[in-house]
């Protein structure tokens, strides 16, 4: 048999088989059968809710009706969207210093033991302090403006970006190091090629739960001293006993914190393929 005549397939591996990867109505059956437990809770939240408002088991000034908070979302859509823009402008900008000044300080803690034993012990301090209670600190240094809300936002969110991103570095397989170091990688290199991309789950873990906390910062410092935001439209709904416009505030709000956490879901499915995490469809498995 001549040389052309050999078949150039590639080889498969053994011990490993091919499956095809899933198609598209696999995908949204495999999604349906993930999601329809969190719908099902929630509608029977939803049913719960409009029992007890129906049936009166609570006064309506203390538990408004599923039917009269819709109104206030309807009837007042602008008035809502300005607010919820003001916070979800304040939420963005503190979460993104937090990523930044976040992952610089667990680089730098990481690389650098004296940094870590002496930072660490003052995160940790920073953290259990109750923001609630130096928001009105922030207000009468840095006034009523937006600047307070950012910093509550960057201080509430911070601390789960570092812890998550000092661990992902540290997770490293001392085995990877060596061989980078064996192969003459610089430190620079090193942390570009293996440390970086192996810490990368681990810090979207924690920016997962760092976005939806910067959402409660600025709605906190918008409790102390603002002029708009949600956090200022359930204050004086509050003040007003305007409980429709209370609850509407809070869905609004809610609703902010899952569409970032999603946002932040759909980037680590995107830039983490390879991750064992979202292997779920696989092309190859052992037998």
């Amino acid at each position: 048999m001549s040389q052309s005549a050999v078949s150039t397939a590639p080889v498969k591996p053994a011990g490993v088989a091919e499956r095809a990867r899933p198609s598209l109505r696999r995908r949204t059956v495999e999604a349906a059968e993930k999601s329809w437990r969190p719908v099902a809770l929630l509608l029977a939240c939803f049913v719960a809710w409009w029992v007890i408002s129906a049936a009166e088991l609570v006064e309506s000034y203390l538990v408004p009706s599923p039917g009269a908070t819709l109104d206030v979302l309807l009837d007042k859509p602008d008035y809502l969207w300005q607010h919820s823009w003001v916070t979800t402008y304040e939420t963005l900008l503190g979460f993104v210093i937090a990523v930044v000044v976040g992952v610089v300080a667990a680089v730098v803690m990481v690389y650098s033991s004296t940094v870590e034993k002496t930072l660490y012990p003052i995160l940790l301090f920073a953290q259990v302090v109750p923001k609630i209670a130096i928001a009105p600190l922030f207000v009468v240094w840095l006034g009523f403006g937006i600047t307070p809300k950012i910093l509550i936002a960057v201080l509430i969110a911070f601390f789960p970006i570092v812890i998550s991103m000092v661990t992902g570095l540290k997770a490293v397989d001392p085995e990877m190091l060596q061989l980078s170091a064996t192969m003459g990688a610089s430190p620079w290199q090193t942390f570009l090629k293996i440390r970086f991309p192996a810490s990368l789950p681990h810090l979207f873990s924690g920016l997962k739960v760092a976005v939806t906390l910067a959402v409660t910062g600025a709605v906190v410092g918008e409790f102390v001293g603002a002029n708009e935001g949600l956090g200022y439209v359930i204050l004086q709904a509050n003040g007003n006993l305007d409980t429709p416009m209370l609850f509407a505030g809070l869905l609004v709000m809610s609703l902010i914190g899952v569409i970032l956490f999603v946002i932040v879901e759909i980037a680590e499915q995107l830039l983490l393929p390879w991750h064992a995490s979202r292997r779920d469809g696989s092309v190859t498995t052992s037998y």
